[in-house]
């Protein structure tokens, strides 16, 4: 699994999870369809699909379902997960009629379910209560169509933040933490341990992919895509945007990838201490707690780039399926999941972060050593989300900004190559 989302995964350690409840708990659901005449509600299943992930994960979420369960005694919830090419089951469970009634849905894939109409709008059912302006308002309204509606509700969020090791700034005579790009360039330059020429340390680990460098694209005015869908970036904004990320690897040689060096991805390029500073995600906490216990680290918000703050946000949601037959049993399902009770279950631990701004204040997490700077980003992050079109924009930029970033072209031919292909794919596909 990509490392931007093992964060914010849910858990599971079978293929099904089955919560039932028992005669003897009082629900306490607002009345649904299936109401009888004497005032109680049916039993009634629904199907819930997502991915699995760590244990610790899988705790949380099958207490998170008792918890609601215990609410809502009348609806049994099968959790069936989805191990392997998860959006291509989904699409063909929903062409087939055999969609859950809900199910996971990253901000990646969302404008492309939205398009298709699977989706059962959610406005409808939100009451007061719910509290949607709580949700930090990037994440939820990367979840809304074209018509405005709402199609899902973030369970759970991480932005990016700076990761940087602190005995190497110390070593290095640093005593501020990077807030500007050309500062951290500096401080890379610093931080950089070379041999003859040959780099046994970077000062900055740098993920040269789409995924992770959309947010400077943004920042210097350029755009990925245009308004109907096709690849956008080859911009003269694009161009200035991501010129500041090759020169620190082919000019500066203060910063490179993690297989410049032999690791997996940049939390393990920092915790082998191949990188003194690397821009990470949430996930990378408990990783490099748990993996690399003497490392002593730090993070802060993202550095401004061309004077504003920019960062990412991987987040993903509960969406119903609009074939659903048990509809209000599904919204009650996803209104406990994303509302705060649910959410401050999920998220206790840390090992994903809120997508409400009230629980993040209650958990602490606003002033957590380690994950305030990520708290903070998520008011001007920059959803991981395109148009639908956006596998086929990835993937090419992917295959040709490595080259620029390896120094085998020019930035400008691969942006140029990049969107030419991509565009003609798109075209092709129509």
């Amino acid at each position: 699994m990509k490392k931007w989302l093992t964060g914010i995964s849910l858990a599971a350690v079978s293929s099904m999870i089955v919560i039932s409840g028992c005669g003897s708990q009082t629900n306490n659901a607002s009345p649904s369809p299936a109401a009888t005449s004497a005032g109680t509600a049916e039993p009634v299943t629904i199907t819930l699909n997502g991915w699995g992930s760590s244990p610790e994960e899988t705790a949380l979420f099958q207490q998170v379902l008792k918890d609601f369960q215990a609410k809502h005694p009348n609806i049994t919830v099968k959790f069936d997960v989805i191990a392997d090419q998860y959006m291509d089951v989904i699409k063909t469970r929903l062409v087939g009629g055999e969609g859950a009634d809900v199910f996971f849905l990253d901000a990646f894939e969302a404008p492309g379910l939205i398009a298709k109409n699977v989706l059962e709008p959610l406005d409808s059912y939100v009451k007061p209560e719910f509290d949607v302006a709580d949700f930090e308002e990037p994440l939820v309204n990367a979840f809304k169509g074209k018509d405005n509606k709402s199609y899902g509700f973030p369970k759970d969020t991480s932005t990016l933040a700076l990761f940087y090791n602190k005995k190497d700034f110390a070593d290095a005579g640093i005593t501020k933490v990077p807030t500007t790009w050309e500062e951290l360039q500096d401080a890379a330059k610093k931080l950089t341990k070379a041999d003859g020429g040959k780099v046994s340390r970077f000062g900055f680990g740098a993920a040269p992919e789409l995924a992770r460098q959309m947010f400077m694209i943004q920042a210097a005015g350029g755009k990925i895509s245009d308004d109907n869908g096709n690849a956008a970036y080859a911009s003269p904004e694009a161009l200035k945007g991501l010129q500041p990320v090759v020169d620190m690897h082919l000019k500066d040689k203060s910063a490179g990838e993690p297989k410049d060096l032999g690791a997996g991805w940049g939390g393990e390029m920092f915790g082998q201490h191949k990188a003194s500073m690397v821009i990470e995600g949430n996930w990378a906490i408990p990783y490099l707690q748990t993996t690399f216990k003497d490392l002593d680290f730090g993070t802060a918000e993202v550095p401004t780039t061309f004077g504003k703050k920019a960062t990412m946000a991987y987040t993903v949601a509960y969406v119903m399926n609009k074939s659903s037959k048990h509809k209000q049993e599904a919204w009650e399902l996803i209104s406990y999941l994303t509302g705060k009770e649910g959410m401050k279950t999920w998220t206790s631990k840390g090992l994903a972060l809120p997508a409400r701004k009230s629980v993040s204040k209650e958990l602490g997490f606003d002033k957590d050593p380690l994950r305030a700077a990520l708290v903070a980003g998520n008011s001007y992050s920059i959803p991981w989300q395109a148009k639908e079109t956006l596998p086929t924009i990835m993937n090419n930029f992917n295959n040709q900004f490595i080259s620029a970033y390896q120094g085998k072209v020019t930035l400008e031919e691969a942006l140029k190559k990049a969107q030419d292909t991509a565009n003609k794919e798109i075209a092709a596909a129509k």
